[in-house]
């Protein structure tokens, strides 16, 4: 545990974020599907025409509801990387029916790289919900409820803050706002843990809220900068709040 230590007398709640902190051990998802592109049997990429996929999809799903609320978190990659591949064939980056046959196996791939991250996890994550009153505030589609419930995490996160269903999304610091009235704490009672110092960590020390970044590989190319508050590699490292 690196930079400033927590008191752990001090908090008395804990706000987690989900996408990246939770299920992808502090590391981008774009990270990792480049990673999917890179070790399956995909037509090798150029990062550029890849990062222009992934922003193309990420756009499209912002605007469309593709994913509905049974939709776990492998059903939502397939869609996610059916978009992508789609916006590959389209700007002529790959070949007709690439979507048909590469979808399915990128899915597959991070899917089973999301059950891995979480299942380390997991024992840490039980203790921290045993601890003190959680809550998840997260950017997601309207399906976070059936991602955790997938992955056996829903009796962990009671309280549940997803930016499709309250009409605020990260970086808007209402988000915070609305997890740490639903915990019925003070801001700096509160502890935020999340994996973005620009969608996370600052907007929550906005609010006062203390924070934990969960520091993993950032988006291609980015420089985290400073971060006033506490730095981990690990969730494990929060022992100390047991």
């Amino acid at each position: 545990m690196a930079n400033t230590p927590l008191d752990p007398s001090s908090i008395k709640g804990l706000i987690f974020d989900y996408g990246g902190t939770i299920d992808c051990a502090g590391d981008h998802w774009a990270v990792i599907i480049r990673e999917a592109y890179d070790t399956l049997p995909v037509p090798q990429l150029p990062l550029e025409t890849f990062i222009d996929a992934y922003v193309f999809a990420e756009r499209e799903l912002a605007r469309t509801r593709h994913i509905l609320p049974e939709h776990n978190f492998l059903d939502m990659m397939r869609i996610k990387a059916r978009i992508e591949l789609e916006r590959l064939v389209d700007t002529g980056a790959m070949q007709a029916g690439a979507p048909e046959k590469y979808a399915g196996p990128i899915a597959d791939y991070c899917y089973a790289h999301a059950r891995v991250c979480i299942d380390k996890v997991r024992p840490v994550l039980c203790r921290l919900a045993q601890s003190r009153p959680v809550a998840l505030v997260s950017n997601f589609y309207g399906n976070i409820e059936a991602v955790l419930a997938d992955f056996g995490l829903a009796p962990l996160f009671p309280i549940i803050i997803e930016s499709a269903v309250v009409g605020i999304r990260k970086p808007d610091p209402r988000i915070f706002s609305l997890g740490v009235e639903a915990l019925g704490l003070a801001p700096e009672e509160v502890l935020v843990i999340g994996d973005s110092l620009s969608k996370d960590i600052k907007p929550a020390q906005s609010i006062g809220c203390p924070t934990v970044w969960i520091k993993g590989r950032q988006w291609f190319g980015d420089t985290p900068g400073q971060h006033r508050g506490c730095t981990v590699e690990s969730l494990d490292e929060l022992a100390v709040l047991y």
